[in-house]
Order: structure tokens, then C-alpha cells, then sequence
């Protein structure tokens, strides 16, 4: 296992520049998930820790080595890809021992370690076969054991998942989870998906054109974003916003006068909001509660969407297009009005212009 610290690491094609001074710290037996719109730089940063990109410049240490000019043999590192990158004349069992025939050593070493492997990932009645017989989890868990066989001090993922349907994606994370948890190797892991995030991570490192925006826990995050990129990337269905202009209550205190005239009274002044001021109100939709009685801020519902567990009510607050989650079964037809309650404790005020969080 190895500690990772990056330390102002960029990365320049010709006279652009894609990733910016990054820092960030990584613990032994940490798992991080880089997560991010595409482009974001998440898979640039991680095939520089690889050894796959040239480091345009800062450091990098791996295990308390600089790693900036080793080669990527020379890192002790695992990589899974997005494909599967097997070898399709090779059995199950010759792909995992690829590796380790490669570096010339005994069978004798290594085929306890792909025993040990098969059974950890359940391939153990496929070794026999060729990738051509196994389903897409399947030939992961081949690439997974691939990498495990390795014995790395470093696991990195690179969007493993992507090609998976929603029902195996499901599984797969749950199993790399659980990986980590019996191997306890330090991981980073890059995707796009933030419920794969968001389940997996020990800590979260949201990109955004070459940039960090916040690093945490993923509750921590999904609780107080730090900025409204943040706030809209994290959660499915995504954050409401509803912009305005901060004006004095009448009850006292602040509230956000929104452009279809609603006034949202906000519980806390922030010291850094000023009257007059442009802000952006953000609330979760499972955060939304409706009301029986017309006392609240009033919506006219669009659309409905049942899932099954929720209901999506879907209208407009203030120019924009809000979602309600709703647990219960719901009667509102679409071209109703209901009423709604935004609970002081999970409001969110963002400056519109900056985008960062005011309070």
C-alpha cells in the first residue's frame, strides 16, 4: 500500500494547459473517486499517476518516491480500464497470468495468488474459458483479477464500469467495494456517474475544467457544496435553483425576491450577503415538502413522474424548472397548483455571480 501527493501537478499540450496546479492528498488505504463532467481532466490526472502522460510540471510521489520520471513498471501500480483489454486467445486463467509471466516469474509463485484471486472475484469455474464466453461483469472481474494478481501498493480505475448495463453496474460497484475493503490497497478511481461517487468513495475530489472544486466526504459534500457547480453535480435528481435579489424581510432578516415576484424568506443572514445583491436559492428536491394548506411558495405542476418509490412533481419556481420528490403516492394531475414548503435547515445561498457559497 502507498500514500499519494500531488503537488501543484499540471499538464500542458502545446499551449494549452487541460489540468491546473493540482494538490491533493491521498492516505494509505484511501479510496478516492475523481468525479467530473467529461473533459474535466480526471482521466489526464490519473494517467499521469500512471505513468502513461508526461507530468508537465509539480510533483509527484507515490509511497514517498517521486515519481514524476519513473516509468510506469516502475510504480507498482494497477490499472483497470474501461475496456476490458483482455487477450482474446488466452483462457481466464492465462489472461490473470499475463502479468507475472511477463516479469519471468515461477508458476509456482503466482498460481496460488490466481487461485486466491479467482475465488475473491467468483471466476473460479471460468478459468477455463475464453473472454468470448463471459458476460461483460465477467470480464471485469477478469481485469480485476488481473490487477489484484499484481499485488500493487496503488489501484487505479479508469471509468471500469462505463460499458455495463444499470443492473450489473449496480453489482460491479458493490464488488469493487468490497475489494477494497479485504485488500485495504489505496485506490483512485476515476468516473462521471456521482451515484457510483457518491456510494464508493472515501472521499470525493470534484473536477471541473482542469480544476479541483472541493474535496470531502460524500455526505459531507452532498450536505454543504461549496460552490454551485458542486451543488448541481452531486444528486440524482440534481439540485433546484431559482435565482433572485436579496431584499429585507418584513418579518426581519433576508429574503431572496425571485423574478416571478416570490419572496423566499431565508433563516440565517449571511454575513457575506448584501441587499440588493444577486443570489441563487438551492434546495434538494427530496428537501421540497408540500403542504395542504396554500401558506407556502406555489408551484403549478408540469409534469408527473412515478418510479415506483417516488414520485417526481415537476414545475416551475421563480422562472425555473423545479423537481419535488415525493415518497408518497401521489394524486396531482399535471395543471395543478400545490404548495410548498422549503425547510429553513436545507436552503442553500449561493452568490450568482461567483457561484460560491454564502454563509
Amino acid at each position: 500500500m502507498a500514500a499519494v501527493q500531488l503537488s501543484g501537478i499540471f499538464k500542458r499540450y502545446g499551449d494549452t494547459q487541460v489540468v491546473h496546479g493540482i494538490d491533493l492528498n491521498i492516505d494509505d488505504g484511501e479510496f478516492v473517486v475523481l468525479v467530473g463532467p467529461s473533459g474535466c481532466g480526471k482521466s489526464t490526472l490519473m494517467r499521469m499517476v500512471a505513468g502513461l502522460e508526461e507530468i508537465s510540471g509539480g510533483d509527484l510521489m507515490i509511497g514517498g518516491t517521486r515519481a514524476n520520471s519513473l516509468a510506469p513498471q516502475q510504480r507498482n501500480i494497477s490499472m483497470v480500464f474501461q475496456s476490458y483489454a483482455l487477450y482474446p486467445h488466452l483462457s481466464v486463467y492465462e489472461n490473470i497470468a499475463f502479468g507475472p509471466r511477463i516479469r519471468k516469474e515461477s508458476s509456482s509463485s503466482f498460481k496460488p495468488r490466481i487461485e486466491a484471486a479467482a475465488k475473491m472475484l467468483n471466476l473460479g469455474s471460468y478459468l477455463d474459458r475464453l473472454p468470448r464466453a463471459l458476460s461483460g461483469g465477467q470480464r471485469q472481474r477478469v481485469a480485476m483479477g488481473r490487477a489484484v494478481v499484481r499485488e500493487p501498493s496503488l489501484f487505479l480505475f479508469d471509468e471500469p464500469l462505463s460499458n455495463l448495463d444499470a443492473k450489473l453496474r449496480v453489482q460491479m460497484r458493490t464488488e469493487i467495494k468490497a475489494l477494497h475493503q479485504r485488500l485495504k490497497n489505496t485506490v483512485i478511481y476515476v468516473t462521471h456517474d456521482q451515484i457510483e461517487a457518491m456510494t464508493m468513495a472515501d472521499r470525493i475530489v470534484v473536477m471541473n475544467a482542469g480544476r479541483i472544486e472541493q474535496i470531502g466526504r460524500p455526505l459531507d459534500l452532498y450536505d454543504r457544496p461549496a460552490n454551485l457547480f458542486v451543488a448541481s453535480f452531486l444528486g440524482s435528481p440534481s439540485m433546484n435553483f431559482a435565482e433572485g435579489v436579496l431584499t429585507n424581510h418584513s418579518a426581519g432578516g433576508l429574503a431572496l425576491k425571485l423574478a416571478d415576484g416570490t419572496e423566499v424568506a431565508l433563516p440565517i443572514a449571511p454575513a457575506s450577503a448584501k441587499v440588493g445583491a444577486k443570489a441563487t436559492l438551492g434546495v434538494r428536491p427530496e428537501h421540497v415538502e408540500t403542504l395542504t394548506t396554500a401558506d407556502g411558495v406555489s408551484m403549478e405542476v408540469e409534469v408527473v413522474e412515478p418510479t415506483g418509490a417516488e414520485t417526481h412533481l415537476y414545475g416551475k419556481i421563480g422562472g425555473a424548472t423545479w423537481c419535488v420528490t415525493t415518497r408518497q403516492r401521489s394524486n396531482v394531475q399535471p395543471g395543478q397548483r400545490v404548495s410548498l414548503r422549503l425547510p429553513d435547515h436545507h436552503i442553500h445561498l449561493f452568490d450568482t455571480e461567483s457561484g460560491r457559497r454564502l454563509d
